[in-house]
């Protein structure tokens, strides 16, 4: 999971939107697999430097969610719904993609052009 350096906030959105959004990035991302245990609250609160209710609350939600469920004594796992995590990052993908094309479109860009672009920005990255 995210470290603890990287445990910055955003002033003008909630600490437990901006946890569940990194909890949920691992998720989809594979850093956390189905099935997975994760970390207490306790643990996680440290981690993120936030208080034990604020990372309940953030658990909580992605319980409400299914990409967590819990076990009474065992703890908390990653869903095992490989097809729930699979559209999440599919979404997800789409949202950044769309965000990606109005910002294009705001320089004055077509889309064609958008097109165009973006495999000589694959070539710089090699």
């Amino acid at each position: 999971m995210t470290n603890k350096a990287e445990a910055q906030f955003n002033e003008s959105m909630p600490i437990y939107l901006q946890l569940m959004e990194r909890i949920k990035h691992d998720i989809i991302s594979g850093l956390l697999e189905p099935g997975a245990k994760i970390d207490s609250v306790r643990d996680l609160a440290a981690r993120f430097s936030v208080n034990p209710n604020t990372m309940q609350k953030a658990l909580s939600e992605l319980e409400r969610e299914e990409l967590l469920h819990a076990e009474r004594t065992a703890g908390r796992f990653v869903t095992r719904n490989k097809l729930l995590i699979e559209s999440i990052r599919y979404k997800e993908a789409r949202s950044i993609t769309e965000g990606f094309i109005k910002r294009m479109k705001s320089l004055g860009y077509s889309e064609e052009e958008i097109i165009e672009f973006l495999p000589y920005t694959f070539k710089e990255e090699e």
